[in-house]
Formats: structure tokens, sequence, C-alpha cells
């Protein structure tokens, strides 16, 4: 509106002015001997009106023309982009459709559109090799061939990891064996022992000269030291988990059953059985690092495992205990308190606990004890009522009567620990 109005004082003042010049010039001398010579006053003053009105009337009506033609050019303008943005979000609407449907085999789809993007940069460097002012042809093939072999490992690549993460995500007991190698033992390291000397686990933790010279309670105690200060791969650090949570609930009467160690992948997440009576507790073990946290797939995979053993268990009152050496998210917290599962959150595993098994054999009494690397170690129950009990060193053991379990060759040539 204020763009008018100055459009019409504008054209208006610019004729007044004129008219006010032209009224004397060739008017008011025709009026001035006239009776009445307002009248010519009056005349000027409507055809300057007239005129006025008309100039300014046109002017905006131009302004109105252009205003309007901007109008439909930005409307024209707006429902292109809208269109241009209806038909991307289309495509990005589809393809998310489509990368979802596809996401147990690798994203294919959402894969290959990242290798067209890697191609359009690798063909920059081809075609600059071929046009630059001493072109390399045979250095353009190369570096097309090579960009070709690269895109297509890191496609299968991103594909293969994508599929590693989407099983972990459906099986979350996966993450426990992720970067999981398993130990080969040197053979260099057994090299100068003899063939009945090698069936002895201490060998891998001992010197020829420590293991032949040494008194019997102190090579054994060294094995066992030596076996807590080297470093651990991350399924034998978890067993170690396993086993001390297993302890805590045999000092407390309970007979534990260790079906992580024994079933491993078929343990269902149970990875200890901890029974008094017909009171039964399920326990899941996570030794993690503390920069890891555990989230709520975790918790739902463990209240399946319970809910199912509750289910063939009705008889018994089935609890539910989740430990670990990290801590839970937020939400995976509230989760398990919904679901009525105990957490047992950043408890750290104690290598100072008694970890020597002290058994009595059932057959002729006789005392043997077991070290946390011996073949027979998990098999063996403690069983505090028969005189059997966990000490801490070596020393201990054998002060008591209790002698190292051993290996020996069976006439069908198995090896089998005593």
């Amino acid at each position: 509106m204020k763009k008018y109005l100055k459009s019409l004082l504008t054209y208006g003042i610019a004729f007044i002015l004129p008219g006010i010049y032209l009224y004397f010039i060739f008017i008011f001398p025709f009026f001035k001997e006239s009776d009445n010579p307002s009248i010519g006053v009056f005349i000027a003053v409507i055809i300057l009106l007239i005129l006025a009105s008309y100039q300014a009337s046109k002017a905006i009506s131009d302004e109105l023309r252009k205003d309007v033609k901007d109008t439909l050019l930005k409307k024209e303008q707006a429902e292109k982009e809208a269109s241009k943005r209806v038909e991307q979000a289309e495509r990005d609407s589809n393809l998310w459709k489509k990368t979802l449907l596809e996401k147990s085999s690798g994203f294919p789809s959402l894969v290959n559109l990242i290798d067209e993007y890697e191609k359009t940069k690798d063909v920059k460097v081809e075609t600059y090799l071929k046009t630059k002012s001493h072109p390399a042809f045979t250095s353009a093939e190369v570096v097309k061939e090579e960009a070709r072999r690269r895109r297509f490992a890191e496609s299968e690549l991103k594909k293969i990891k994508a599929i590693i993460e989407y099983y972990e995500t459906i099986a979350p007991f996966l993450l426990d064996f992720k970067d999981e190698v398993a130990g080969i033992e040197s053979e260099d390291s057994f090299r100068d022992y003899t063939e009945e000397e090698r069936l002895d686990p201490a060998v891998a933790y001992l010197a020829k000269e420590e293991f032949r010279k040494l008194p019997t309670v102190e090579r054994n105690q060294m094995a066992l030291d030596r076996f807590w200060s080297r470093p651990k791969s991350k399924w034998l650090l978890g067993r170690m988990y396993e086993r001390y949570v297993g302890y805590i609930y045999e000092n407390d009467r309970y007979e534990v059953e260790f079906t992580g160690i024994f079933k491993g992948y078929e343990d269902l997440g149970r990875d200890l059985i901890c029974q008094k009576g017909k009171d039964l507790i399920i326990i899941q073990c996570k030794n993690w690092s503390q920069f890891k946290t555990i989230y709520e797939k975790h918790i739902f995979q463990f209240f399946g495992t319970v809910f199912q053993y509750r289910d063939e268990n009705k008889n018994n009152n089935v609890r539910a205990i989740f430990y670990t050496t990290t801590q839970l998210s937020d939400l995976a917290r509230r989760f398990a308190q919904e679901l009525g599962i105990e957490l047992k959150e950043k408890l750290k595993f104690d290598n100072n606990y008694p970890s020597i098994k002290c058994n009595i054999s059932k057959v002729d009494g006789e005392k043997i004890y077991h070290l946390p690397f011996d073949q027979q170690y998990d098999k063996v129950k403690i069983e505090k009522n028969l005189g059997e009990f966990y000490c801490l060193t070596v020393k201990e053991a054998e002060s008591k009567g209790f002698r190292r379990a051993f290996k020996w060759h069976s006439e069908d040539g198995m090896s089998k620990t005593k």
C-alpha cells in the first residue's frame, strides 16, 4: 500500500507543478479580462487533477501488473522447487524402504549408490591423466582398474560389516566373541620338553630349567602366578568371570551349574544356573571393558531365556540376575526393573580370590587339587560338606595333603587326568 501511495504522490506532484506553470502562461491570460477569472482556475485545476489521476492510476496499474507477474513467477519457482523436493523425498523414501528390506543382505542398494559416488571421483583422476599436457594413457588404465578393484573390495567390506551388525542385533551374545582370536600355541615353547612333560599345562608358563629343577610347590605356584599375570583372550576372561561369580554362589551353599562354560553358544544366555532347594537363580555374566555399555537388547535376550526356563520349571522359584563389570544404559536399566531382572553392575573380577579347587575322589578318597589351567578344573564341583574347598596358594593345598592333578596315557593312547 505504501508503495502505491508513493507512486500516486510522485506522479501527482509531477503534473501539478508543470500545470501551474502552464496555467499562468496559457489559461490565466485568456481569463484575465473575464468577469469571473476564477472559472479559469477551476478549469485548470480540474484538468490537472484528471491528468494527474490518469497518470497515477496508470502507474499503480503498472506496479500491480509487475507485482502479479513477480508473484506468479515466484509461485512457479516455488512449485518447481516443491516438486523437486517431493521427488527427492519419494526417492529417499523408496531407498529407505528398500534398504530396510535389504538389512539382512548388507544393504546392497545403498552400497551401490556409495560405489557410484566413489566412481565419479575416480573418473576425475583417470580423466586428468588422459587430458594433461603430457597424457599418461597407460597409467590412466592402471588407475581405472585398480580403482575398480578397490571399490569392489570396499563395497564387499561394507556389506559384510552390515550383515555382522545385523546378526549382532538379533543375537547380542555374539558381541562376546567379537575380535576374538584363538590362541595358537607355539611349538617352540614345547620343543625342549619330553612328550610326558608336555602333558602338564604348567609348561606353558615355565622355562625348562624352572619346570625340572624347582620343587613341586614352588613350580606350581610360579605357573599359577604367571597364569594370572599374562594377557588373556576375551574368551578366557569371560570364562574366568563366570568362574568367579560361580565361586561367590558356591560359597553361599548353592549348587552351581556352569552352563556357559560347557555349552558355549548353546547356553541360551544362561551362563550359570544356581540352585538351593527350590530356589533357582539364572545368571548371565558380561566381563566387558568399562568403556562399553550394556543396552536393552541384551536385557531382552536374557529375559527371553529366563522366561523359557521359568516355563519349564514352574514348581521352582526362578530369579534372574545380570552380572557385569561395566554398566547398563538408563533405558536398559529401566527395562530390567520392569522385567524383574536383578542387576549387579560394575562387579569387577578379583583374581586374588581362592581359585585352587581341592577335591576328594569319590572312588578312592584321593585328595587332588586343580589349578585354573588344568584340564578337569571346570568339571570339578566343590562340596564343602565332604571336606572339599577352595584355597589361595599351592602351599596351602599341599600342606593339607592334596596333590596336583596330572595327566597320564591310557592303553588306547588317550590322555586322561587323574
